[in-house]
């Protein structure tokens, strides 16, 4: 398992897989080991992935500053990585909650993305409202695991807004694991599973804690963004649903939204075939 020295001298871990161009991949989670990502469907076919473990998760190392867990902060991370890769520009893939993380630095460092790629990405960055969540949530009516799991994410969601810690929301969490999925069957379930013991609670906390981003500074900044952009969004997903990923769309110049039918947050694995179809032709085409 290779590594590097970031811009604080806090060794970065990351994972290659695959082969042809390379393709650097941010975790979600937040901070979720890279390697719930697998092999994104089966795209380590035709693209070489470069998996970033997040500092604090997988194998990196834990910083000597917690604060340098937050969001902002870790686009130096991600610049860090570029230059110990020795890419020029790179084609650049963020899921979930480190789309926060790829919009960052595409709007800080915008002349070194060559393609960015946002899988059901995080919106806190540029501040767009997660329209459509009530709807998604209430669209998985007829499951039979709804009415469990709706309660549970009806109490992730009041626990989480007053505040509570990790030892009342990550059960809840947890409990509305279902949601994220477009199947909820022993793949799907397994899957879910693992993100307790991927996602460190140090790192996963310190990702929001205190984040107050400049969100119109980051909305210019990404309006002169020359790279093209690709948002692959979940029919099913609630967070972001697909009207909200249209809505992080048209912040940018050059971008193209895809809703993937029957499937949620993690779409490579509900739909594997479609999404590596839907990636590659995206980083492909002139």
């Amino acid at each position: 398992m290779p590594r590097f020295p970031s811009y604080d001298s806090t060794a970065l871990g990351y994972h290659v897989l695959g082969s042809g161009p390379p393709l650097v991949c941010l975790p979600g989670g937040p901070a979720r080991a890279s390697s719930y990502l697998g092999d994104l469907g089966g795209l380590s076919r035709e693209r070489t992935l470069i998996k970033l473990d997040l500092r604090g998760s997988g194998d990196s190392a834990v910083p000597d500053d917690p604060t340098s867990y937050r969001c902002d902060r870790m686009v130096d991370d991600v610049e860090a990585f570029r230059v110990h890769l020795g890419l020029d520009r790179m084609d650049l893939l963020a899921h979930s909650a480190a789309g926060n993380l790829a919009e960052l630095y595409a709007a800080r460092h915008p002349d070194r993305i060559s393609r960015l790629v946002l899988v059901t990405p995080g919106l806190r960055s540029v501040g767009v409202e997660t329209v459509g969540f009530a709807e998604a949530v209430a669209a998985r009516g007829t499951e039979w695991w709804y009415a469990e799991a709706k309660a549970a994410m009806d109490g992730w969601q009041e626990a989480a807004a007053r505040g509570a810690g990790p030892d009342e929301v990550n059960p809840l969490r947890k409990g509305a694991a279902a949601f994220a999925y477009g199947r909820w069957d022993e793949r799907a379930r397994l899957h879910a599973e693992a993100d307790e013991w991927e996602r460190p609670e140090a790192a996963s906390a310190g990702f929001y804690a205190g984040f107050a981003p400049d969100t119109p500074a980051v909305r210019a900044a990404l309006a002169g963004l020359a790279a093209p952009v690709l948002v692959v969004a979940g029919e099913l997903d609630p967070a972001p649903s697909p009207a909200a990923a249209h809505d992080l769309g048209a912040l940018f110049p050059h971008a193209e939204v895809v809703v993937q039918d029957d499937t949620s947050h993690f779409p490579w694995l509900d739909d594997p075939a479609r999404f590596v179809k839907t990636v590659l032709t995206f980083l492909t085409e002139e």
